[in-house]
């Protein structure tokens, strides 16, 4: 059909919305102060691990513990370590970190059900964050190798997030190591049968991004040997 003889295109009243409040312009800025202090912070600490878990997790569940012990490792190994701020698995990471004398950093939330920052968090490195995406932010830039335990849907959500940032090449390929076997097999059992060979949306190396382990010796040992290969590596994903 020619474009002489193409019908008019339809006009159609689209929703608006209800109201529209002013201090939503100002929100660019409150974003920009969140970054900057972020930024001004993290850039001082040095290398670190981000260890993301559940918040539910109590002490006395074998993740928790777990999540202490490798913290405790990676902070023998110089790193720092970066966590949610919050209890569970997060309270674990953080008391690794400070029962070796550790860099313990605590990026906490503002949710509506009052999360409270855990007490072994370093006193200058106790940062609060409005938005999440900007928390993402923090986590991701400054964190040499993640390091997953049991969680919910945040756990996920900061999980499939590192993985799509480094399959798109936007932050540098670093460790992401999933820590619990029974807990994350499902999870990987699927991505491989159903993810990868049933609907090819992702490519086969894509699964080398996930290794799975319970040992602990095996966590280090994974980011240890990357950064043995590429020393120069040990930097900020300056991408971000």
């Amino acid at each position: 059909m020619s474009d002489s003889m193409q019908k008019p295109r339809p006009t159609r009243t689209m929703k608006q919305w209800t109201t529209l409040k002013g201090e939503n312009s100002w929100t660019m800025f409150k974003v920009i102060a969140e970054l900057v202090d972020g930024f001004e912070t993290l850039n001082r600490i040095g290398p670190c691990v981000s260890i993301f878990g559940s918040a539910r997790t109590k002490p006395d569940h074998p993740s928790y513990q777990k999540a202490v012990e490798i913290a405790e490792r990676l902070t023998e190994e110089g790193y720092g370590i970066i966590t949610g701020g919050g209890p569970g698995i997060m309270e674990a990471a953080n008391k690794g970190a400070y029962l070796r004398g550790g860099i313990s950093v605590g990026l906490n939330i503002h949710l509506p059900f009052e999360q409270n920052h855990n007490p072994f968090i370093d006193d200058d490195k106790n940062l609060d964050h409005r938005y999440f995406f900007v928390r993402k932010v923090m986590f991701v830039k400054y964190a040499q190798a993640f390091v997953v335990l049991p969680g919910g849907f945040g756990t996920m959500d900061e999980l499939f997030e590192v993985i799509t940032l480094i399959q798109t090449k936007k932050i540098t390929n670093v460790p992401v190591i999933l820590v619990g076997t029974q807990f994350w097999s499902g999870l990987i059992a699927w991505i491989q049968s159903t993810m990868l060979e049933v609907e090819h949306n992702i490519n086969p190396k894509d699964l080398e991004l996930l290794p799975v382990t319970d040992d602990i010796e095996e966590v280090v040992s994974i980011i240890n040997a990357f950064y043995q290969e590429d020393k120069g590596r040990l930097k900020p994903n300056y991408e971000l």
